[in-house]
């Protein structure tokens, strides 16, 4: 009894000190909730940038303008005798565009061009990757889901006759296919359009062009039709206004990215699926991607836009120059040239093959790597799609299991005894692995069509490389992982480098080159340099020597002749008198490589001699208030100073 009442007493003294503990960290937990800190994404970036709002934050060094280009400004207006169309012309012009939106955007600026050169009526051109996509929004038409229409007409009313749609009179012979169709290359002279077309379109009043190779006209065209050059930068970089919803949203992105009151980096990747297969880049990846690679490859080759073979050495084209960056590549580079691992780094392009494994170790690198969907809300995404008719579901079904006379037949038609046993069952097919954009190449030999989900996906990527491409032009710094790969189609990053190089030309735009870039990397993986800091110094010298306008000669040989909206110089541009000289390169051909630009006229230079002062005075109130920043803290000016000397050893991929 003792006994059994000592255990009584201790079990009672136990849950008074429980009662009394729970007391005490309820009474603390009450008295201290109100120094609690709440995790917001704001407090976090405000952490990780302490300098926000302070002046001196922007590096000049990794974010200032190019000095010797800023002589080069935009000017595309007509300079000799330049009548306006007549009413009274040739005929009508219609066409059917096929691509993505870099292929839309040239072979557009291609047809206006000519359409001035025969003297026809334009009719606003068919996209067809918004046409074959059904149930897309009903707000919006082919032309009018990614540009605007009203803005198209208007501001080439001067340069082209065009109309919405054919006469009415017009359209039902359309329809019975009445009027003859051309499929010109991106080559095409324009000899073949005075002589081949111009007679046809004189003869039926009407003309069809089906353009499926991103242009329709060849880039470079003689001196005498300089004009019509400057006719295609009009229209790329004037006259193709993206709808306002687009651009509403698109500005509302450079605003969040710009909020932080610090500079931001855009970074396009190229890794596209075609582009990878045309240059044989399939070994660089992995798994499924590989094989999807080379099955594209295996069609190019069958349709004979590549004359190569199948299998070919991927690290011997990369070395050669014709692979894309990877996207860890590109983070080694950016941090050789001093961007901290702070440094804000928007993604650019609809899609990215390979998927998230192969940014990630971007994102190790740089932790701020965002893209459209960090920037923006689903709401915002599906009000810019708009309203779209939901897609029947698409319900998977397992196949029917095999009856007994089926199984006994393949028994008996499997051989001499002694036989096998019999394989296990298969396993069911799940859900997921068949909606994969890839489950197909488990199972078969041949790629399905696209499903009508999958054409949607085409249309919808349309206005994601519209956004990308408001945020890229808007960027501090553009760093390219694949342009001019010398396939003869235009890319995404070549026309944004264009439209800078045109608009801006002292903005900073890497044009690295790609095959340096492999030997820098072969070195350091080869071992072959031992001292410290020569690959960093190497890196970052190559890197400052693609903002240079030496690059540019490279650029008018490589980019020009493949894409006239990647290098419109000297036909687009003037320069402003300056005391230096400019030196004047020409070709074998003896067009202008460098230098070739007109004086600007006197109302942009004094235009630009007056921003010039500003930029000076800002500039120099800049170094003052960077110097009274380091004045008061001698001991942070000394650390900086030495990770600065440090930060070559540091980040040296050797280690």
């Amino acid at each position: 009894m003792v006994f059994k009442s000592k255990i009584k007493w201790v079990a009672l003294f136990v849950l008074t000190l429980s009662l009394g503990s729970l007391v005490v960290h309820l009474s603390m937990t009450k008295f201290s909730n109100m120094n609690l800190v709440q995790y917001s994404v704001k407090d976090a970036l405000s952490h990780d940038f302490p300098n926000i709002g302070l002046p001196g934050g922007r590096n000049k060094r990794l974010w200032g303008a190019v000095r010797s280009l800023e002589s080069l400004q935009p000017y595309a207006n007509p300079r000799n005798s330049y009548p306006v169309p007549n009413e009274n012309n040739n005929g009508f012009i219609y066409a059917k565009i096929f691509g993505g939106f870099e292929k839309i955007r040239s072979s557009i600026c291609d047809l206006v061009a000519i359409s001035r050169l025969l003297n026809a009526t334009l009719v606003i051109p068919e996209i067809q990757e918004s046409t074959r996509s059904k149930g897309i929004s009903y707000k919006f038409k082919s032309f009018s889901y990614l540009y605007d229409e009203e803005q198209f007409i208007a501001s080439l009313k001067n340069d082209v006759n065009i109309v919405k749609s054919l006469p009415q009179y017009l359209k039902a012979a359309r329809k019975r296919n009445e009027f003859p169709t051309f499929k010109p290359k991106n080559s095409a002279s324009p000899n073949f359009y005075v002589k081949e077309i111009l007679p046809n379109l004189k003869k039926a009043k009407v003309v069809g062009l089906i353009i499926m190779d991103g242009g329709c006209l060849q880039s470079i065209l003689p001196p005498s039709m300089s004009e019509f050059q400057r006719l295609r930068c009009r229209v790329a970089f004037h006259a193709l206004q993206f709808r306002p919803e687009i651009q509403i949203l698109g500005r509302r992105m450079v605003e969040r990215l710009r909020a932080w009151g610090l500079p931001f980096l855009v970074y396009h990747s190229g890794l596209v699926r075609d582009t990878l297969a045309y240059h044989g880049c399939a070994e660089l990846f992995q798994d499924v991607h590989t094989e999807l690679i080379q099955y594209r490859r295996a069609q190019m080759i069958k349709q004979g836009i590549i004359n190569d073979e199948l299998s070919v050495e991927s690290h011997l084209r990369r070395e050669n120059g014709s692979c894309p960056l990877m996207p860890e590549e590109v983070g080694l580079l950016l941090r050789a040239m001093g961007y901290p691992s702070k440094t804000i780094i928007y993604l650019a392009g609809s899609q990215t093959f390979g998927g998230q494994r192969l940014l990630i170790p971007l994102r190790a690198i740089f932790a701020n790597l965002v893209d459209r969907t960090s920037l923006c809300s689903k709401t915002e995404l599906s009000d810019l799609v708009g309203p779209e008719t939901p897609l029947p579901p698409d319900i998977f079904q397992q196949p029917r299991p095999k009856t007994e006379e089926q199984l006994k037949e393949e028994w008996n038609s499997a051989g001499p005894r002694p036989r096998p046993l019999p394989p296990p069952p298969d396993r069911p097919i799940y859900q997921h692995e068949k909606e994969g954009w890839y489950g197909w190449i488990t199972k078969n030999d041949k790629e399905p069509d696209p499903s009508p989900m999958d054409l949607r996906m085409q249309a919808h990527r349309l206005l994601w490389d519209a956004l990308d491409f408001i945020v890229s032009m808007e960027a501090d710094a553009f760093f390219p992982g694949f342009n001019n790969d010398g396939s003869g189609w235009p890319d995404f990053s070549g026309l944004v480098i264009g439209q800078r190089l045109y608009e801006r030309a002292y903005s900073r735009t890497y044009r690295p080159d790609r095959k340096n870039i492999a030997a820098l990397f072969n070195i350091t993986r080869d071992d072959m340099y031992h001292p410290k800091r020569n690959w960093t110094l190497s890196a970052k010298e190559h890197l400052n020597r693609s903002l240079s306008e030496d690059v540019l000669i490279r650029q008018s040989l490589l980019s020009k002749p493949t894409s006239f909206l990647s290098h419109p110089l000297p036909e687009c541009s003037c320069r402003i008198s300056s005391v230096e000289t400019t030196k004047q390169i020409k070709g074998k051909d003896g067009r202008f490589l460098y230098g070739g630009e007109q004086e600007c006229p006197k109302w942009m230079q004094s235009a630009e001699a007056e921003g010039v002062k500003n930029d000076d005075s800002e500039s120099l109130e800049d170094d003052n208030d960077v110097i009274e920043q380091l004045e008061p803290d001698v001991a942070d000016v000394t650390t900086s100073l030495t990770s600065l000397i440090d930060l070559d050893e540091e980040w040296d991929p050797n280690d």
